[in-house]
């Protein structure tokens, strides 16, 4: 779709974005979506991990025309960006999920939506016009289970995501130092049978519904993704939740290789962390991701303009992403891979926002 001209023009880089949303959302909002848990050290290393990775391009290639389309769940895509789960979309912008399932669709990316969320995922079906999948925490037995499988396949969801890194609720210390009470937390209720869930949980979702295309979230090491791919899982998510729960875990790009190289392509890996930048998707990409997940990125535009703010904000990483491959010397993704790459230091000491140098200027 073609932004209005003023939105574009008011809307150049990220940086612009990422200030509207400031603007827009109060103190105890804007600290739970640039927030993490405990010392915010794993956040700090999804950004510093995709800090150390330089380029090694190639020259005299035709690139005149660039394509940085994908193919994913049988849709073709924009991007192969996804706009990852967040809870308590109704209380970062107008109209929640459903807005942006709109945006997500105007885009032309996959959205996941959070079973954190006061809207029913049919209607969050509804007012999406892509590829979608539901996301859920498994905050009860098999049959709570099973009734989200049925209500999402029946919606029309193209994929069913179980978040596995979240047995135990973090201690967001930003939240916990502001007094905020989370309105959505009233959906947190069951986190027993999320500290339950075992492999032999995902064994009988596979047994139960054996033609539905599961994704695990939360994914970290090469030993789960191989046990998780044994069991005919269709996607690995590698995630540390944004740096929001292990503290002192590792970068999120750094376990992607390894847990790529176990995958060895029998099903879709996606990873997010600290992804903010068109060559950061480019940097996953070629460490063998099929998709890269966004979250606090898409919620900046979210907060700043609506859908609109997310078609923006998709623009903008698609022009930054086809710029990338074409001074790669790539015309396409095809071809990408770890030959495109070469450790670097890091200049710039990691942040939530350090991808974003110009903020102090705005």
């Amino acid at each position: 779709m073609s932004l209005p001209n003023a939105l574009q023009d008011r809307f150049q880089t990220l940086h612009e974005i990422i200030r509207a949303a400031r603007l827009n959302l109060n103190q105890n909002l804007w600290d739970y979506v640039v927030g993490a848990t405990g010392t915010e050290t794993t956040m700090l290393r999804n950004r510093h991990a995709l800090d150390r990775i330089g380029f090694r391009p190639r020259v005299l290639n035709d690139v005149s025309h660039v394509d940085a389309s994908a193919m994913l769940f049988g849709h073709r895509v924009r991007l192969p960006v996804m706009l990852a789960p967040v809870g308590g979309l109704d209380q970062l912008g107008v109209g929640g999920g459903m807005t942006v399932a709109r945006g997500a669709g105007m885009a032309g990316v996959p959205f996941l939506i959070s079973s954190v969320t006061n809207q029913r995922i049919e209607d969050v079906a509804a007012a999406a016009s892509g590829a979608k999948i539901f996301q859920l925490y498994a905050r009860g037995d098999g049959s709570f289970i099973d009734e989200h499988v049925t209500r999402a396949m029946d919606a029309g969801y193209d994929a069913f995501c179980i978040t596995v890194d979240s047995a135990l609720y973090s201690r967001r210390e930003r939240d916990i130092a502001n007094r905020f009470a989370k309105p959505w937390r009233a959906y947190n209720s069951g986190m027993e049978f999320q500290a339950a869930l075992n492999w032999g949980d995902i064994a009988r979702f596979r047994e139960k519904h054996p033609g539905v295309k599961l994704i695990l979230k939360g994914i970290a090491t090469a030993e789960d993704a191989s046990r998780a791919v044994e069991m005919g899982v269709a996607g690995i998510y590698v995630s540390n939740h944004g740096g929001r729960q292990l503290d002192h875990g590792a970068g999120a790009i750094e376990v992607l290789p390894e847990v790529a190289a176990a995958v060895a392509k029998r099903a879709l890996v996606f990873v997010d962390g600290g992804i903010s930048r068109g060559s950061d998707v480019v940097k996953a990409m070629a460490l063998g991701a099929d998709a890269v997940g966004i979250g606090r990125l898409y919620v900046y535009g979210f907060a700043a303009a609506g859908a609109e703010g997310i078609v923006r904000v998709i623009e903008l990483l698609e022009i930054e992403v086809i710029e990338t491959l074409g001074l790669l010397g790539l015309s396409s993704f095809a071809g990408l891979d770890g030959t495109y790459l070469r450790p670097v230091e890091a200049v710039t000491a990691p942040h939530v926002l350090s991808a974003f140098p110009l903020l102090e200027r705005l």
